[in-house]
């Protein structure tokens, strides 16, 4: 196994504003998967994704966190079904 984060995702509370800080503030480059539901940057070696708060807390199976707290996922992928058991 490749030791590597693949995805870093971000749960934010406004996704077209932090899309645009990250895309223009930042200058990361986006991506065009995704959608209107998530956004995608490509960065050296890990992918950033921006997820709504609400939905990242459901994706996931949890409750929202209380105050708004940061809240993120690290996603390792693999190339084959082999290698997640």
């Amino acid at each position: 196994m490749e030791p590597r984060i693949s995805i870093i995702t971000l749960g934010v509370a406004d996704l077209a504003r932090s899309a645009r800080f990250y895309q223009e503030g930042l200058g990361l480059p986006r991506r065009e998967e995704g959608g209107a539901e998530i956004v995608f940057f490509e960065t050296h070696g890990t992918w950033l994704a921006l997820f709504p708060l609400e939905a990242l807390a459901q994706d996931a199976g949890v409750p929202l966190a209380e105050g708004g707290s940061p809240t993120f996922t690290l996603a390792h992928n693999v190339r084959t079904r082999e290698e997640v058991d």
